[in-house]
C-alpha cells in the first residue's frame, strides 16, 4: 500500500515473499504518487517511475496516470537466501510537452526499504554424517557426546534446529534439544560392548531432517588390573618338546605406576598318580634307571604269586599305589628283609598324607618292625604323629649299651598337605638325613634311649600298621595309617647319592623356559625341585610380559598319561612406598595333553618244533626261542594321492622303537617238575643287557627297563632241559610283554615243542605213518582248478609207468631216512654248541622222512584218500610253521628257480602227478 506524509513525499517500506528459484512475481507492490507542491496544470498526469540503482530485480509501473497509482515489482525470482532485503531510490515524472522526456518534469526523490520475508524450503543436515563416542561401563553421563545440524533456511523461524529426537527404539539413550546425548541407566560391558542408534534434527517450523545420522557408542570395561590375551586350553600333543604356554599374554596395570612384580606359575599335576605323570615303570626298573644300588627290597610290589602280601590292600588307579583307610595292615613276610639293618640302610617312599582324623592324633605307622609274640616292643618304625615324620631306631644290647639316639622328629607342613611328596630316609647312624622331594631337612628333634634288652622273640615287619603280638589278649594290627603310598623300599647297608635321589623324584612334564638368555638383567627367576613352580620377579612390565611368554610346558614321556594339567599363574604387585598395591586376578588355564599313539607290540617267531630226545636231557637243553622277533607298530593315516579324490584315507603300519619293562614266559598245561624239568638262563645275558630276571616252576619273569633288541636278544637264549623226556610228548609255552608296567602288552605268542623218541624213529614198521617233513620237502598245495584233472582221463600205459617210478621214488625216501637216523646219533654228539644253535630253527638230523607224492595232489573229493591228504597237508603246515627262517628263505629261492614255485608248474607236469593209488599197500 502507499503512504502519504504531510510533506508530499513519496511513501518508503514494505515487504515481499521471496520466490522459488523458478517463481517470478507479476507485481509486488502498489502504490501512490501524490503531486508535488507545484505542479503544472497542463501536465498533471504521471507518465513513468524511475528507479535508481544498477541491476535491481524491481521494476516500477504506472496503473493510473491521472491518480498516479502503480505497480512495483519483480522482474527475476527474489531469494531470501541470497538477499533479505533491499533499499533503493525512485522518482515520478509527469507528462510534459515535448517530444523528448528532457522535458518531463520528475518528482522528489523517494526511498523504497523491502524485506523478503523466507520460505521453509529447507530441511537441516548434520554436520557430521557420524558420531562415535567411547564410555566406561558402570557410568551415568550427563552429556556422552553433542550432535548438530543447519538449516539453508535465511529466517530465524526455518533456519534454527528446534528439536533432536532418537529414531531407533528401546536403546538405554536420550537426547535433549540441544543435541546432548547421554545414557539413561548404567551400561555393562559383558552385557553389549557397542551400541548403534540414529538420530534426526527438526527445525523450527517442524520440517525433519532429510537424512538421519548414525551414532556409535563404545562399551569398554572398567579397567581392572590383569593378564590379557592368554587362552584357557592349551592342547599339547605328545613328542612335540617343548610348547609356549602364554605366547601373546601381557599384564594391564590401568596406568599404575609399580615398583616390583612377583610372577609364580605353577603346574598343577598333584592328581594324577604321585603328583606328576611318574606311572611309567615298576620301582625296581626306576631303581635300575636311576643308577641306584643293587640289593633294592621293594615293600609294597605289585600283587603276584611271589609277592602276595600286598593282595588284600586297597589299590589306586595304577596297582602301584596302595591307599590305607585305618583299617589295613600288610606283614612282609620273613626273609625278605635282614632282621638286623647295619648302621647303614636307606628307606625310599611316596606318601601322601592329610590331617590326623580325630580330635587326639595317634601314631599312623606306615613300617613298623616290632616283636611277632610275647612282647610288644618297636626295633624300627616309621610313622607319622601330629604332621611329624618320625623314624625310630633302636639297637639291640649286644650291639651296644650306651644311652644313644633312638628318635627323630621331623615337622614339614607337606606331611599333612595332602600332596603326594617323595621322602627318602638315609641313615649312617647316629646321622639320619630326610630328603623330601630332593631337598634335604635335618631333624629338629633327636631323642636318645638305651638299647632294647637282649631276647630271641621273632620280629614281624609290616606296613601300614604295627604289629602288636604283647600286652594284648590276641595279637593284632595297631596305629593304622590313613594316606596312600607308593615305592616303598629298603636298601639295607647302602645309602643312596643325592643324584640318584634326584632322580627318583624327577617328573618327565613341568615348566621350561624358552631362551634363557634372552630374559634380560632386570628378570630373576627360580624353578622348585619338580620344576612345576615357577617364580619371577623384576620391576619393568616389559620385561616381565616377555619373560612369562618365554614360559613353556615339556613333557618328554614317549607316551604320556592324556588328560588336564591345571596351569595358574598368581602375581604380586609393590608399589612405591607400599607393600602391595593392586591386586591382580589369577590366571587360571589348563593343558590339555591329548592321547598318544598307542604301540601295538607284537611277537613272532617259530610256534612249533619237534627235537629228539637227547637234546632235551643235554646240559645245553633246547633253545625255545631262537628266531623270537619283537615288533612294535602304530596306525598311521594316509590321505590319497589325489586330493580330489573322494577315497577313505588308507591305515598304515609303521614301526616304532621303544623299551619294554617285562616279558613273562609262562608255562602251559601244568607247572615244571623241579626234579626233571626247568628253565635256564645264563645271568651274564642279562647283567651285560642290565636286565633282571626270576625263576619259578610256573615260568620265568624278565623285567627291567629295556630295548626291544636288548629283550629279542635274552629270549634267544632261554632253554629248557627235561633229563627224564621219556613220558614226555610236548611242553607249551607263552610269551607276554609289556611297556609302562602294563599299559601296553603284546600278543600272547604260543610255543609248542614236542619230543622226537628214538623208539618211533628207528620203528620200521611205522616209518611210513612219520608225516614229518624238513623244510625243503615241504608239501606243494596247488589250486583245485590245477588238479581237476579226473583219473579216468590219463592214459593206462602212462598211468603204469608213474606207479612204477613213484614206488622207486618211496624206496629210496625210505633207505635215505633209515640212513640219516643212524648217522645223527653220531653228528649230535660231536656238534659244537654254536653248530647247534645255528640249526635250532630246524633240527632234522633225528627225523625218517616219509613222502607220499599220491596223497599230495589228490583233488577234494576221494573219500578215504581226501581224509588221509588233509591228515598229511596237517602235518605238513606244523612242520612249515616250525623251519627257520634261513631255510625258509632257500625254499623261496628254489621255487623262484624253477619257474615260480608252485604256480609254475605246466599242464604236463601236473598229469605226471595224478596217481593210481589203489593198489598201493600202507
Amino acid at each position: 500500500m502507499a503512504r502519504r506524509d504531510g510533506g508530499g513525499k513519496m511513501g518508503d517500506g514494505g515487504s515481499i515473499c521471496e520466490s522459488g528459484p523458478m517463481e517470478a512475481l507479476s507485481s509486488i507492490w502498489l502504490f501512490s504518487v501524490f503531486p508535488l507542491t507545484v505542479f503544472h496544470s497542463s501536465a498533471g498526469e504521471i507518465c513513468a517511475f524511475k528507479i535508481h540503482g544498477q541491476e535491481l530485480p524491481f521494476e516500477a509501473v504506472v496503473l493510473n496516470k491521472t491518480s498516479g497509482e502503480g505497480w512495483l515489482r519483480a522482474k527475476s525470482p527474489i531469494d531470501c537466501e541470497l538477499q533479505k532485503e533491499y533499499t533503493f531510490i525512485i522518482q515520478a515524472y509527469d507528462c510534459g510537452a515535448g517530444p523528448r522526456e528532457t522535458a518531463w518534469k520528475k518528482s522528489h526523490k523517494a526511498v523504497v526499504h523491502i524485506q523478503v520475508k523466507d520460505v521453509n524450503e529447507f530441511a537441516p543436515t548434520f554436520k557430521e554424517p557420524a558420531y562415535k563416542a567411547v564410555v566406561t561401563e558402570g557410568k551415568i553421563y550427563d552429556s556422552i557426546l553433542q550432535v548438530e545440524a543447519v538449516d539453508e533456511d535465511c529466517s530465524p523461524q526455518y533456519s534454527q534446529i528446534c528439536n533432536y529426537e532418537i529414531v531407533t527404539t528401546d536403546v538405554p539413550f536420550a537426547i535433549d534439544r540441544n543435541g546432548n546425548i547421554r545414557n539413561t541407566e548404567k551400561l555393562s560391558y559383558d552385557k553389549q560392548h557397542q551400541y548403534e542408534i540414529l538420530v534426526t534434527a527438526y527445525d523450527c517450523g517442524q520440517k525433519p531432517a532429510a537424512q538421519d545420522t548414525l551414532v556409535q557408542v563404545d562399551v569398554k570395561p572398567v579397567c581392572k588390573p590383569g593378564w590379557q590375551d592368554w587362552t584357557k586350553r592349551i592342547e599339547y600333543q605328545p613328542g612335540s618338546g617343548s610348547m609356549a604356554l602364554f605366547p601373546s599374554i601381557h599384564l594391564e596395570m590401568c596406568d599404575g605406576a609399580v615398583s616390583s612384580l612377583q610372577i609364580v606359575a605353577e603346574l598343577q599335576t598333584n592328581y594324577i598318580g604321585k603328583g606328576c605323570d611318574r606311572e611309567t615303570y615298576s620301582e625296581k626298573s626306576l631303581q635300575k634307571l636311576c643308577g641306584a644300588s643293587s640289593g633294592i627290597i621293594d615293600l609294597l610290589p605289585s600283587p603276584s604269586a611271589a609277592t602276595n602280601w600286598t593282595a588284600g590292600l586297597l589299590v589306586d588307579s595304577s596297582e602301584m599305589i596302595f591307599k590305607f583307610d585305618g583299617r589295613q595292615g600288610a606283614k612282609i613276610p620273613d626273609g625278605i628283609v635282614p632282621k638286623n639293618l647295619t648302621d647303614q640302610f636307606t628307606i625310599t617312599m611316596w606318601m601322601k598324607h592329610g590331617p590326623s582324623p580325630g580330635v587326639r592324633a595317634e601314631k599312623e605307622t606306615i613300617l613298623c618292625n616290632s616283636d611277632k609274640t610275647e612282647m610288644n616292643r618297636h626295633h624300627y618304625a616309621l610313622y607319622v604323629h601330629n604332621c611329624r615324620l618320625v623314624f625310630l631306631l633302636r639297637k639291640d644290647f649286644d650291639q651296644a649299651d650306651t644311652f644313644r639316639p633312638a628318635e627323630f622328629h621331623w615337622k614339614l607342613d607337606q606331611i599333612c598337605d595332602k600332596e603326594w611328596h617323595y621322602y627318602v630316609i638315609n641313615v649312617e647312624f647316629p646321622v639320619v638325613t630326610l630328603y623330601m622331594d630332593g631337598a634335604t631337612y635335618e631333624p629338629y628333634l633327636v631323642t636318645n634311649d638305651w638299647p632294647i634288652h637282649p631276647s630271641h622273640i621273632a620280629m614281624q615287619l609290616t606296613v601300614g600298621a604295627c604289629w602288636q603280638g604283647g600286652e594284648v589278649t590276641k595279637p593284632r594290627f595297631a596305629q593304622f595309617f590313613h594316606g596312600s603310598l607308593a615305592s616303598l623300599t629298603i636298601r639295607p647297608g647302602k645309602m643312596e647319592s643325592q643324584k640318584v635321589i634326584s632322580c627318583l623324584q624327577a617328573c618327565k612334564e613341568g615348566l621350561d623356559i624358552n631362551s634363557l638368555e634372552s630374559l634380560g638383567q632386570g628378570i630373576k627367576y627360580h624353578f622348585n625341585p619338580s620344576q612345576s613352580i615357577l617364580v619371577m620377579e623384576g620391576d619393568d612390565i616389559g620385561n616381565i610380559n616377555r619373560a612369562l611368554q618365554k614360559v613353556s610346558y615339556i613333557n618328554s614321556r614317549q607316551f604320556p598319561t592324556a588328560g588336564v594339567r591345571r596351569l595358574k599363574v598368581s602375581s604380586k604387585v609393590q608399589c612405591f612406598g607400599e607393600d602391595v598395591c593392586i591386586s591382580i586376578p589369577e590366571v587360571d588355564a589348563y593343558v590339555m595333553v591329548l592321547q598318544a599313539i598307542e604301540p601295538r607290540i607284537t611277537l613272532r617267531g617259530t610256534d612249533h618244533f619237534w627235537r629228539p630226545a637227547a637234546q632235551f636231557e643235554s646240559a645245553r637243553g633246547v633253545t625255545l626261542f631262537p628266531d623270537i622277533k619283537i615288533v612294535s607298530t602304530f596306525a598311521k593315516t594316509e590321505a590319497p594321492g589325489d586330493v580330489k579324490t573322494t577315497a577313505p584315507k588308507s591305515e598304515v603300519l609303521e614301526e616304532m622303537l621303544h623299551n619294554l619293562d617285562f616279558c613273562d614266559i609262562l608255562v602251559i598245561g601244568g607247572d615244571l617238575d623241579p626234579r626233571q624239568e626247568c628253565l635256564e638262563l645264563n645271568h651274564s645275558e642279562l647283567h651285560q643287557r642290565h636286565l633282571d630276571a626270576t625263576n619259578s616252576t610256573a615260568g620265568y619273569s624278565i623285567y627291567g627297563v629295556g630295548s626291544m633288541s636288548r629283550y629279542e636278544q635274552v629270549l634267544h637264549h632261554i632253554r629248557y632241559r627235561n633229563w627224564r623226556p621219556a613220558s614226555l610228548e610236548a611242553r607249551h609255552f607263552r610269551i607276554k610283554c609289556s611297556e609302562l608296567n602294563g599299559r601296553y602288552t603284546s600278543n600272547e605268542f604260543n610255543l609248542e615243542v614236542s619230543v622226537l623218541h628214538e623208539d618211533r624213529v628207528s620203528d620200521k614198521e611205522h616209518v611210513n605213518h612219520l608225516i614229518v617233513q624238513p623244510p625243503f620237502l615241504q608239501s606243494v598245495h596247488h589250486p583245485e582248478s590245477r588238479s581237476s584233472i579226473r583219473r579216468s582221463s590219463v592214459v593206462p600205459s602212462i598211468a603204469t609207468v608213474v606207479i612204477i617210478i613213484s614206488v622207486c621214488m618211496l624206496v629210496f625216501v625210505v633207505a635215505m631216512g633209515v640212513y640219516r637216523v643212524r648217522i645223527a646219533h653220531q653228528h649230535f654228539i660231536q656238534e659244537t654248541e654254536a653248530a647247534k644253535e645255528s640249526e635250532m630253527d630246524w633240527d632234522d638230523s633225528a627225523l625218517t622222512i616219509t613222502v607220499n607224492p599220491m596223497e599230495k595232489h589228490e583233488g577234494p573229493g576221494h573219500g578215504e584218500d581226501e581224509t588221509e591228504g588233509e591228515e598229511e597237508e596237517e602235518a605238513e603246515e606244523d612242520m612249515s610253521s616250525s623251519s627257520g627262517s634261513d631255510d625258509s628263505e632257500e625254499e623261496e629261492e628254489e621255487d623262484e628257480g624253477t619257474g615260480r614255485g608252485r604256480h609254475g608248474q605246466n599242464g604236463a607236469r601236473q598229469a605226471q602227478l595224478e596217481w593210481d593209488d589203489s593198489t598201493l599197500p600202507y
